[in-house]
């Protein structure tokens, strides 16, 4: 397996280098120290699985993430046990490593990637064999299950979806819905004409921006951050004059 080392410290990079080299299969073929250099060589270059800090200046672990449309399988390497949670709503995060790091937990998190890396093999090879076409969703609206009923919530009615940890909040012209699920999930169910991820916790349905300043969107009463990463994307997106 082929792999990239993303820290900010040089001492650190070095560190989890050595511990590759005590894996077998697994190989670093480069190295970086902030997050826009790996960014550069990752739109050009593939690997299968990437040792990331998140502490880093300008640009955390979590705003690479996001910058990725297919991520690789990520092991994060941190300091820092209080992002847990918050990693592991990301399917491409396999296993969080913390500070100092042993050997021992660093060959588990390798035969983690491993067995990752083995099941999607199956899986995609699965998905030739039947050849089946996966069902479209609607382009209109899509249905939610709250109560225990699914209620239909219009598409171009939608102008805001929160993550708050296991769940997500949308909010619509009408009221708004608190559903068990992920942005990642919903994303996959929103047509891209209209929405944008442009945080980690927020999606918008950019056709209702009221204003942007700097990096942030007015959106009915509501302000919402714009990742660094994210506002690019937005602006190309935008019917600018």
């Amino acid at each position: 397996m082929n792999c990239i080392i993303v820290d900010d410290e040089a001492a650190a990079r070095a560190i989890v280098a050595h511990l590759c080299e005590q894996v077998d299969g697994l190989r670093v073929v480069d190295e970086f120290p902030n997050a826009l250099q790996a960014i550069k060589y990752l739109n050009k270059n593939k690997v299968d699985v990437i040792f990331l800090d998140i502490h880093m200046p300008d640009f955390t672990g979590f705003d690479f993430i996001d910058t990725l449309k297919n991520p690789p399988k990520i092991v994060l390497t941190t300091s820092d046990r209080n992002f847990a949670i918050e990693a592991f709503e990301y399917d491409c995060i396999v296993d969080y490593l913390v500070k100092p790091i042993t050997l021992p937990r660093f060959i588990k998190a390798a035969e983690k990637v491993k067995s990752f890396k083995a099941k999607t093999a199956s899986i995609t090879a699965s998905n030739a064999d039947l050849a089946t076409p996966a069902p479209s969703p609607s382009e209109k609206e899509l249905y939610v299950n709250i109560d225990r009923r699914l209620i239909k919530i219009e598409f171009s009615k939608i102008y805001l979806i929160e993550a708050k940890g296991d769940y997500i909040l949308i909010k619509t012209e009408d009221k708004n819905y608190t559903v068990h699920s992920t942005l990642k999930k919903i994303e996959e169910k929103l047509p891209e004409s209209s929405f944008l991820k442009v945080h980690r916790s927020f999606i918008i349905n950019f056709k209702k921006i009221i204003d942007i300043e700097d990096n942030s969107v007015l959106i009915a009463r509501d302000v919402i951050p714009i990742s660094r990463s994210n506002r690019p994307e937005l602006m190309k997106r935008l019917n600018l004059l």
